[in-house]
């Protein structure tokens, strides 16, 4: 799925495909739609591996090249162990510090991380079984927003139409955020700490 298909799948759930006379513009879905990315992206981020070097004498490792990174779940040092050799370790900004019994000497450490899913012109990382999640927290989003906007104006619907959004913007919000609570990776049991290090 692509960004343009996402958003006529929210417009279509918002019942706003009147191409003369939109609702929403494209850039305010695709920012609702960012939003929603990024909230999934927090509970459910993209797994990742990146290989990066040690400083000589060192705990410490710069992880500031892992652009997008939500989060960090495993850290191997020394490489090319079996079973793999993980390290208990503590983050701080870019910086990862090891706790391992042996100090780095330069050599390099592999560091697994999740990171922001991307939906744009191209595609998408999102899982397809997500998709409709998305499009959900997308459409909470707008239809809060425009129930916001819509407070002390003229509307063809009547006074009730925007309480009517913001209620139906903050049920589509509340099944959003219900199920990545449940999806999320904070509600998982940690293995970590049965890693040999």
């Amino acid at each position: 799925m692509d960004l343009n298909t996402m958003r006529n799948i929210v417009r279509r759930d918002l019942k706003d495909e009147d191409s003369e006379n939109y609702r929403w513009s494209d850039d305010e879905l695709d920012r609702h739609i960012a939003h929603a990315v990024k909230d999934f992206s927090e509970a459910v981020p993209l797994p990742a591996k990146a290989t990066l070097p040690t400083t000589p004498n060192s705990r410490v490792v710069d992880i500031s090249a892992l652009t997008d990174r939500v989060m960090v779940e495993a850290v191997e040092h020394p490489l090319e162990q079996f079973p793999p050799c993980y390290q208990r370790f503590a983050l701080w900004g870019h910086a990862l510090t090891l706790f391992g019994d042996e100090v780095p000497n330069g050599d390099n450490c592999n560091v697994y991380y999740g990171m922001l899913h991307t939906l744009d012109a191209q595609g998408s990382t999102i899982h397809t079984s997500h998709e409709d999640l998305v499009a959900t927290g997308a459409e909470g989003y707008a239809a809060v927003e425009w129930a916001n906007y819509a407070i002390n104006r003229v509307s063809v619907g009547g006074s009730t139409t925007p309480g009517e959004f913001l209620n139906w913007g903050n049920d589509k919000l509340k099944q959003f955020r219900s199920e990545l609570k449940r999806l999320g990776r904070r509600n998982k049991a940690r293995i970590r700490q049965l890693y040999r290090t």
